[in-house]
């Protein structure tokens, strides 16, 4: 008898054993945190840890690689993940030059890419690649719209600008001219430099030279302190305008006095205390903080939350797109890709999500807040 129950148990574990495992997605997420856009990178690969781990009651595995801010690291990268390791959705990479590199793959392969980037060009103009890139920033326009208003508003009449010799700087670029012409604001210098630069003092004599009463600079990261700390050392004394990519607590740390009275538009992160609770960002975001915190002993830059918000989009469209596939396979990839399309009304760390064939970013002025520098912390315009 007892020879028979063992037999049974070993039939009922072998069994056991053989039925396929719970159906699990995997994410692959490409940051840069190392190399020039670290200070991007970091708080977004320490963010991944947040991110839900089961959804639907599916498990989620997250896949990190570092691309050493290097664009040709970030395609062998995503060419990695998504043969050798099939990847359902990817999230990455950290900046704006290495998203427009990759994104092509993304959509070869047909897998959603969640890029938390600056530059809206990985979005738009729509086209049969973009379709499968989602972004989790604030699109050029949004911001730009808010500096633009506040210039026309004080009277700024000509404005020099600087910005990187990349995707992200000349989409600002393009954006910011064409609304700034619409408001009377002529641009008096247009110059460039890359993000591995350690002086710019030729690009800032030239717009010095054109005396503009402000000036914008449009850099991510450690690079948008530069051109700004060597315009104030050859004593520019106007208005300093700076995008999103300048919202990190380095940006005070490395720029210090310089950097006092900078107009930015960006995350409401930046000045969570001086936001209603009747924000719906503002809990979202007060959560996702105090997570990395408790996590990583410090606060996070807003960066970090572009990745957390990916997580929310997956958490909200994983769900829809398992009822048309099984994870793993074209049907779940391309149903997952339908569902991010489909966002409302998702609350966000930094605003709230409204998807739609034409706008994979969906973020609108519940995305922005005028903010300013003033006693070495960032603090809201009155």
């Amino acid at each position: 008898m007892l020879s028979n129950k063992l037999s049974l148990a070993a039939a009922a574990l072998a069994t056991l054993l053989a039925m396929p495992a719970l159906a699990q997605v995997k994410v692959g997420v490409v940051t840069s945190s190392t190399g020039p856009t670290a200070l991007v990178g970091i708080p977004q690969k320490n963010s991944i840890p947040l991110l839900p781990k089961e959804i639907g009651g599916l498990s989620v595995e997250y896949i990190s690689l570092d691309d050493a801010s290097d664009t040709t690291a970030s395609v062998t990268a995503f060419k990695r993940l998504i043969t050798e390791q099939k990847v359902d959705a990817l999230i990455g990479p950290s900046g704006s030059p290495n998203a427009m590199g990759v994104l092509q793959f993304a959509a070869e392969a047909g897998v959603p890419m969640l890029a938390p980037v600056g530059t809206a060009a990985v979005v738009l103009p729509m086209n049969d690649q973009k379709k499968w890139v989602f972004k989790t920033t604030q699109n050029d326009d949004i911001i730009a719209r808010a500096l633009v208003d506040h210039m026309a508003k004080s009277g700024i009449k000509t404005v020099g600008f600087i910005g990187l010799n990349d995707p992200y700087g000349e989409n600002w670029y393009k954006v910011f001219s064409a609304m700034a012409a619409e408001k009377g604001i002529k641009i008096t210098a247009n110059e460039r430099y890359v993000r591995f630069d350690t002086s710019v003092t030729g690009q800032a004599l030239k717009i010095l030279a054109a005396k503009p009463e402000a000036v914008l600079i449009a850099a991510p990261g450690a690079a948008s302190v530069l051109p700004q700390a060597t315009l104030f050392d050859q004593g520019y004394k106007g208005k300093f305008y700076q995008t999103h990519g300048a919202a990190l607590p380095d940006f005070l740390k490395l720029g210090g006095k310089k950097v006092e009275g900078t107009i930015l538009a960006a995350s409401l992160m930046l000045v969570l205390p001086e936001i209603a609770d009747s924000n719906p960002s503002k809990k979202v975001a007060s959560d996702y903080i105090a997570a990395y915190e408790k996590l990583n002993g410090s606060k996070p830059a807003t960066f970090g939350a572009n990745v957390f918000d990916a997580g929310l989009l997956l958490q909200q469209a994983i769900p829809e797109a398992a009822k048309a596939g099984k994870p793993g396979t074209p049907e779940f990839r391309s149903a997952l890709r339908d569902a991010l399309e489909r966002t409302k009304e998702l609350v966000g760390t930094q605003g709230v999500y409204n998807m739609s064939p034409a706008d994979h970013s969906g973020f609108d002025e519940r995305g922005r807040e005028l903010i300013t520098v003033k006693d070495g912390t960032w603090t809201l315009v009155k």
